[in-house]
């Protein structure tokens, strides 16, 4: 909905005015939303949770600018949104329990549309800023795909949806067949580039939007993939296997090709516990080790 390159504001007030003129004096530099309601703006950013800031009344007749609050913060889709309130009440016990529900900042009616500009600019480029420094944390530096911090996360949140789904769980275990050969005969600088190249290679399998490619360590990656059974993460096993050989990247050192390749584990069950998640993991590890036992280049299901 939102061209990301402009940041977007959502402004809340039941009063027509107030809210004409914040948003003539921010739409230069923003894109700006207006929803004159508390439970307007619970669905609005229920629906966009990527917004960059909510400029928030106080005093509205359904549900108050304090409740908003402290729904919004207590979800962790909307908890990192700064919200600004810009109310009539201005006593100090009213800013103070604001700011005791996680607003940045508060701001007393009638104000200065400058400062308010000030302030905005202030908060939108704090929260980006964080935002980017969110993103790289869960991000591998070399692939730029998921780390292993992104992945560990990944798996407890998926697996506490799926519990109370009953849907089945695939994990997926990788690793690059004889790559300390490969790093030793090639070098360092070829083995990143390798990486790189099979990354590439693997994101060009794993499409849909709730799956998630991470590198695991060194050369190995893992896939969770969601309300997945056994018999279709077999068949995306496969593909990241295939889609590695089609490569064609030159292993001299390697037993079992001229190319690199990978080997795979798999396991699939439905879960009732995060531990059973966990567990889940260990078996797709094993069918990794399995699957290098059984001679490399293929993918084993435990």
């Amino acid at each position: 909905m939102f061209d990301e390159n402009k940041p977007s504001v959502l402004i809340v007030d039941d009063e027509p005015t107030n809210a004409k003129i914040l948003a003539n004096g921010l739409k230069d530099d923003y894109q700006i939303m207006i929803v004159n309601s508390g439970k307007k703006a619970l669905e609005f950013v229920k629906a966009n949770p990527k917004l960059d800031i909510i400029l928030l009344d106080i005093m509205m007749p359904d549900v108050d600018g304090y409740e908003v609050c402290s729904r919004l913060k207590s979800d962790e889709a909307t908890a990192a949104i700064p919200i600004v309130f810009v109310s009539a009440l201005n006593q100090a016990t009213d800013e103070e329990k604001g700011l005791n529900l996680g607003a940045v900042d508060y701001i007393s009616k009638p104000f200065h549309l400058a400062i308010v500009k000030a302030r905005v600019k202030n908060h939108i480029s704090l929260k980006r800023k964080n935002d980017l420094l969110a993103e790289m944390s869960h991000l591998d530096v070399l692939t730029h795909i998921a780390n292993r911090r992104q992945f560990d996360e990944t798996l407890v949140r998926e697996s506490l949806r799926l519990m109370r789904s009953s849907a089945p769980l695939s994990l997926i275990m990788l690793d690059i067949d004889f790559f300390k050969q490969f790093n030793d005969f090639y070098g360092h600088g070829l083995g990143d580039l390798c990486l790189e190249k099979v990354a590439k290679a693997f994101n060009s399998v794993i499409k849909r939007p709730g799956d998630l490619l991470a590198r695991y360590g060194g050369e190995e990656f893992a896939v969770i993939l969601p309300e997945t059974d056994k018999a279709g993460a077999e068949v995306v096993a496969q593909g990241l296997i295939e889609s590695v050989a089609a490569l064609q990247i030159k292993h001299e050192r390697s037993e079992v090709a001229s190319y690199v390749t990978v080997s795979a584990g798999v396991s699939s069950d439905t879960i009732e516990s995060v531990d059973e998640a966990l567990e889940l993991l260990k078996r797709a590890d094993v069918a990794l080790y399995q699957a290098k036992k059984q001679g490399k280049n293929r993918f084993v299901t435990i």
